[in-house]
């Protein structure tokens, strides 16, 4: 198994320029989530040339996703690759040395490996926005994977923690406008509404028991001093640790809040989640092992262990993890640069961050040759 993952470490150096042009190639021409039409094209393009096979079952919701699969194993390897950007900063996030890892690790175990391995290349846009991955699990896209792998670039190398499962809802109260000076219809003014609505949250608040986020803006409250507003808008992100909590205690609670404040002011009210639940990060400890103990052999060092609650943000890799065995480290790339910033932009095209994640490749193939070893999930 050692000559096995030396030779993946070799062949990884070997493929060092597809790591890096498309690293380059997403830098210089960011897009952003479902209009990622020159990123995943270019990403088939080498994916075909080394022998995948491409299809997409979501065409029509997503026309930029795509799977790959190269290979005939029994052991099925999932390797996950986002590509879109932010608006203005651009790669903010690093997704161009994400989709450059997950390709290159991909194209690696499929060439080396591919009688014991099938492997798969998942391309999944709008990580950022309405979050692919999503749907792709709801549609069973991600059924039969033994492992999905993925690695993000961050300010410092890092596993464990988790994500918070987020389902942002907007809150609409809808009254009836009228004049202020009209001395016999006073209409029904849905700012009251929602301005008792905000109070009475902040004590709900206070009574969940698990923690969370809950950030919330008045997006629309009236159109002129001297109308009755007919319409209160609020946009809420709504977050937990568990997304077992957050959509069984924390959002019927905040509904049936909203519910009995508008039937009080005699409103009506409108509910929708204007994007869809993404799920809290599941770490897989047995990948965790071994892909922590493959970066301290490749020399990999300053590795930040985080425990099981910690989480700062929110991604679909989450509802994935929720399916299939699943892991995102994070791989330095940069010092004191914070992700969603031009700094981490400048940084995503340093050679610096390619040399890194090429590392980071090196140690997800060795994950894989470890998952060939030990069959850690029965048999396949």
């Amino acid at each position: 198994m050692k000559e096995l993952k030396n030779r993946l470490c070799q062949l990884t150096d070997q493929y060092a320029f597809i790591l890096s042009d498309i690293a380059d190639y997403l830098h210089s021409n960011p897009e952003l989530g479902c209009e990622e039409i020159k990123a995943s094209g270019y990403l088939k393009k080498i994916l075909m040339r080394h022998g995948f096979r491409i299809t997409n079952q979501l065409s029509e919701a997503f026309p930029t996703a795509f799977q790959a699969t190269k290979g005939f194993g029994k052991l099925h390897i999932g390797f996950l690759a986002e590509y879109d950007a932010l608006p203005e900063i651009g790669h903010g996030c690093g997704h161009n040395l994400i989709a450059a890892m997950s390709l290159t690790a991909g194209i690696v175990c499929s060439e080396l490996l591919e009688d014991m391995v099938t492997v798969h290349v998942f391309g999944c846009p709008a990580e950022e926005t309405i979050g692919s991955k999503v749907m792709m699990s709801e549609q069973g896209i991600f059924h039969g994977l033994q492992a999905a792998l993925i690695c993000h670039p961050a300010s410092e190398t890092t596993f464990g923690g988790t994500s918070y499962a987020t389902h942002p809802l907007q809150i609409t109260f809808i009254g009836k406008p009228a004049h202020v000076a009209d001395p016999e219809y006073h209409g029904i003014n849905a700012l009251d509404a929602l301005v008792e609505f905000y109070q009475k949250l902040k004590e709900l608040e206070k009574t969940f028991t698990q923690p969370y986020i809950l950030g919330k803006i008045i997006t629309q409250g009236g159109t002129a001093p001297n109308i009755i507003p007919e319409k209160a808008v609020m946009k809420a992100t709504i977050r937990s640790l568990s997304a077992e909590y957050l959509e069984g205690v924390m959002l019927p609670q905040i509904k049936e809040l909203a519910q009995k404040i508008s039937a009080g002011h005699g409103t009506r009210l409108d509910l929708f989640h204007y994007e869809p639940l993404f799920k809290n990060m599941l770490n897989n400890k047995q990948l965790e092992n071994y892909t922590r103990n493959n970066f301290i052999t490749l020399g990999i060092k300053d590795i930040k262990n985080y425990p099981d609650d910690y989480a700062d943000g929110s991604t679909d890799v989450g509802n994935v993890s929720h399916l299939v065995p699943t892991i995102q480290p994070e791989i330095k790339i940069g010092d004191g640069i914070a992700a969603h910033t031009p700094e981490f932009a400048a940084a995503a095209h340093s050679q610096y961050a390619k040399d890194m994640a090429l590392l980071a490749v090196k140690g997800m193939c060795m994950t894989v040759a470890d998952i060939i070893e030990f069959k850690p999930f029965g048999k396949y």
